[in-house]
């Protein structure tokens, strides 16, 4: 097995047992320290074996970050990703 995906394992396995573990601010502070190590291993795993296992394992985490990718996607949603472009001021 190749070490991208030995480090995608181990951070599936570490995200779950963070899960189990009891958190006052239900865990999004563990999260965002989840995302913040899993993007890079993301891009890794699909630089070495192609973006088809790439996406298999960005279809993981998600299904271990379900929540962030719901507010995300709500957030996308209702438009707070619009930008306006106004002309110069007359």
């Amino acid at each position: 097995m190749s070490p991208s995906l030995i480090l995608a394992c181990l951070w599936a396995l570490s995200a779950n047992v963070i899960a189990m573990t009891p958190s006052k601010d239900y865990h999004w502070r563990n999260a965002y320290i989840l995302i913040a190590i899993g993007i890079p291993i993301l891009g890794y795993v699909t630089m070495q074996h192609g973006p088809w296992i790439g996406l298999l394992v960005l279809a993981g985490g998600c299904s271990v970050l379900r929540w962030p990718v719901i507010y995300l996607m709500r957030w996308l949603r209702r438009g707070a990703g619009r930008v306006e472009i106004k002309g110069p001021a007359e």
